[in-house]
Parts: structure tokens; sequence; C-alpha cells
């Protein structure tokens, strides 16, 4: 069943790879969107996709990578577009 959700990740997540780590996920997962850094240095991520694929991404992004703090992932259920195409690194 094709889904989307928006996240937002509190934690040490700007400057530790981890919006990279969050676009290998998402692709290796067949997931397409965008994450970007937000000013108040949490992480922002937008993907769509299927809906058991975005329950094994969330997993993944709780872990994060190595050098990553995770202290919350708010997720929001939100409904699927198919306006993507890929999965990007915004750069505000």
């Amino acid at each position: 069943m094709k889904s989307a959700a928006r996240f937002i990740v509190k934690g040490t997540v700007q400057g530790v790879f981890f919006r990279q780590f969050v676009k290998e996920s998402a692709e290796d997962l067949g997931l397409s969107g965008f994450c970007r850094n937000l000013e108040n240095s949490d992480v922002e991520i937008l993907v769509e996709g299927e809906f058991d694929k975005i329950n094994r991404f969330e997993e993944l992004v709780r872990v994060g990578p190595k050098h990553a703090q995770i202290r919350e992932v708010r997720r929001e259920e939100k409904k699927w577009t198919g306006d993507f195409n890929g999965f990007q690194i915004l750069r505000f």
C-alpha cells in the first residue's frame, strides 16, 4: 500500500552524516522524498513508498549512523502524492 510520512528527528543529527545516512537508507528501501536540516538543529524527513518499507525506514532512523545521538523521532502520517522522483538532501 502506498503511503507517506513526515519525520522530525531531534538529537545530535547535524554534522554527523545523518542526512547522507537517511538518503542511503531511503534509496536502499526504494523510498522517495527529501531530508533537510532545520534551523533549530532538528532534521525533517519526508518519505513516500510502501507502508512496510516506511516502517523499516523509521527503525533505521531511530538508530541512525555511528556518531548520531537520536533523542526523539516524531512521525506524522501524510497522504501519498507521487510528486517525488528519488530521494534528495535539500539545503536551506
